[in-house]
């Protein structure tokens, strides 16, 4: 095949069922969305908290849009920085126990960013295997030394620091992770990174409103502080339901990303009318702990379900549940099924995840009721 031969790469994907494509929604994001005039059950966002269409978030979005206008008009540094940034940075700070935060437009941009500021060529990085991809693009981009430990796999990490000569180690991984939705092994990290004078950096990105009593995440509920775990990242986009990310920790820390972090500093930063819709979910994350609760039990309520009718889960205990079919050609299958009876339900293929653990990705909302959940089981069990 020429190397320029867009079109044969194109059949080769669709060949080997891994061409992607679109689907366009219209209308709000939801438990229940509309695709081309027919609504489907939706279990396959990662509105956690079922905030992206909380009428207290528009309405902060519009009140801001008539005050900043729809564009901030320059980078953080130059004049793009606006008083709901700000603001948004020191409740995030608060909400996640630690001295200051950063806000990045996108939490490929906080982990790409991040990394690259931290280490260099005379370094090492060292990342789960599982690691979503822009830690793995972050950990290449810095050039680092990169090393990768199988998944959770605390004694293989050990073995791999002992072997390093590098001056400076920083440890890299998921809290949640993305696509089984299991958690990290924080403590052993965190012991770890302690015995060989390494930085640990956690992306909560699925754990941020999920975890923890306020929803502060995996590190809200383990109760580690901010010496134990020095960069934390999490996003809005998720739980929090907008658009954006951050990074938490040090005073010194986010003032080295100010200074050094790419894609922080040469990128324009978000609407300030984001940044209030944001700080509008944040408190309702904090205030409304039901919506927890609520997930918790449509966890348990699925789980137990999926045990009736003979699925294959992978172990999580969060809104991420993983039904691993083991080939594309099949998973693809099921989620059109799957389709047909009104579910959306993300088809996950390698090589996002490993060859031969292609899954259902089905996720949970706090929208949703126990009874779509028993649907859902009842699609599933003819489907799978």
């Amino acid at each position: 095949m020429d190397s320029w031969d867009f079109a044969g790469r194109l059949a080769q994907l669709k060949q080997q069922d891994l061409y992607r494509s679109r689907q366009i929604i219209n209308g709000p994001q939801g438990v229940e969305v509309h695709l081309d005039g027919v609504c489907y059950n939706n279990f396959s966002s990662n509105d956690y908290l079922g905030l992206a269409n909380h009428p207290l978030a528009i309405k902060a979005f519009k009140a801001a849009s008539e005050k900043y206008g729809v564009g901030s008009g320059s980078a953080h540094l130059i004049c793009g920085h606006s008083a709901e940034h700000h603001a948004l940075e020191e409740e995030l700070a608060s909400f996640t126990g630690r001295d200051r935060a950063l806000v990045f437009s996108t939490g490929y941009m906080a982990n790409i960013g991040a990394i690259s500021a931290l280490v260099g060529q005379q370094d090492a990085v060292f990342e789960d295997k599982l690691n979503h991809a822009s830690l793995i693009d972050g950990g290449l981009i810095s050039g680092a030394r990169f090393r990768r430990y199988p998944h959770a796999n605390v004694n293989r990490l050990a073995e791999l620091l002992q072997q390093s000569a590098a001056d400076k180690k920083l440890i890299v991984t998921d809290g949640v992770f993305s696509m089984d939705g299991d958690e990290a092994p924080l403590r052993g990290l965190i012991e770890q990174a302690k015995k060989t004078q390494s930085m640990l950096m956690v992306d909560d990105a699925h754990g941020i409103g999920v975890l923890g009593h306020t929803g502060g995440g995996l590190l809200q509920q383990q109760g580690v502080s901010q010496e134990q775990v020095p960069v934390l990242m999490g996003t809005f986009g998720k739980a929090l339901g907008s658009f954006g990310a951050f990074i938490a920790g040090s005073e010194e820390l986010i003032e080295t990303l100010i200074q050094l972090a790419r894609p922080y500093i040469y990128t324009t930063a978000p609407p300030a009318a984001v940044m209030a819709a944001t700080r509008a979910n944040l408190k309702l994350c904090i205030e409304d702990g039901w919506r927890r609760e609520k997930l918790v039990a449509l966890v348990e309520q699925f789980r137990t379900g999926a045990k009736q009718i003979s699925l294959q889960l992978l172990e999580s205990s969060t809104p991420i549940q993983a039904v691993v079919l083991g080939d594309n050609e099949l998973t693809m299958a099921a989620s059109g099924a799957l389709k047909k009876k009104g579910f959306l339900v993300g088809a996950i293929r390698s090589p996002t995840v490993p060859q031969g653990s292609e899954r259902l990705r089905i996720t949970f909302s706090a929208s949703h009721s126990s009874t779509q959940v028993d649907e859902l089981l009842s699609a599933l069990s003819e489907v799978v």
